[in-house]
């Protein structure tokens, strides 16, 4: 075991492999401060570059998952905010974006155990994740319009993705709150359990049995057919293929292992 802290308020634990990440302000609902932010992108940089890590699972201590960004203390940093909010060339997002995008850039499936209230920055970080288990009694709410903001936090992007056009339209313009049940039927949850973090821990387990060069390079396939063309597409399949049948001896193992250490760098 293997345990980080990535500012006052944000937890990683290494267990068997699985990266437990916490959000740990739970007298707040886990509402993300500023600092907040910047150790999301740190947790996820630094497990980026960490061989033995083969899954993660963010989740949130106490009541919730996390009731959104603190957005009073936010605003008491006004300068906090204009730093944090200045693109950075090599990854094209700012850092209110990268702290939810950056955990799909991970070569390794991030599951989201999501409990009590998942609003507005909150939902956008859960769906920063490749997948989501929720309580069926859990609040999802893309929240920024009660607040006269829009979700700017990759959420435009992975709304869309997930629950097509005209539903996120609908999430966003209302504001609207949804249980876990019916963010399932729309999309956004993809398991509904009553321990989400058991369910994320049984999800990851059937994922990390498998080899950790297809699991990655399959994340990045499917990531990057989002909005592709067809032939664009087919493509990077081909390739990756290619790639992975080059691996194989004539045992039809990978390199002759059945874990072979998974590469480092982004899947995305």
């Amino acid at each position: 075991m293997r345990t980080h802290t990535f500012g006052s308020h944000l937890t990683s634990e290494l267990v068997d492999g699985v990266a437990h990440v916490r959000l740990a302000r739970p007298d707040k609902l886990n509402a993300l401060t500023l600092e907040m932010l910047d150790g999301l992108v740190a947790a996820a940089r630094s497990l980026r570059g960490q061989a033995d890590v083969r899954a993660v699972v963010l989740s949130g201590e106490g009541d919730a998952f996390c009731a959104g960004l603190d957005l009073r203390a936010a605003l008491r940093q006004p300068r906090g905010i204009a730093t944090r909010f200045v693109p950075l060339p090599w990854t094209g997002t700012n850092v209110f974006q990268e702290a939810c995008w950056a955990w799909r850039r991970l070569p390794v499936p991030v599951v989201a155990a999501v409990h009590g209230h998942c609003l507005g920055a909150g939902l956008q970080l859960a769906l920063g994740a490749d997948l989501r288990v929720s309580t069926p009694d859990a609040q999802w709410s893309v929240r920024e319009a009660r607040w006269g903001l829009v979700p700017d936090m990759s959420g435009t992007r992975s709304l869309v993705e997930l629950v097509g056009l005209d539903v996120a339209k609908e999430l966003t313009l209302t504001a609207r709150t949804v249980g876990g049940e019916e963010a399932h039927r729309l999309g956004l949850v993809t398991r509904v359990a009553a321990d989400p973090q058991a369910a994320a821990l049984d999800l990851v387990g059937q994922m990390v049995a498998h080899d950790p060069v297809a699991l990655a390079r399959g994340k990045r396939l499917l990531d990057r057919a989002v909005g592709a063309s067809v032939r664009a597409t087919f493509a990077r399949e081909r390739w990756a293929q290619l790639r992975l049948l080059a691996r194989m001896d004539r045992s039809g193992l990978p390199g002759g292992s059945s874990q072979p250490a998974r590469p480092r760098g982004a899947a995305r």
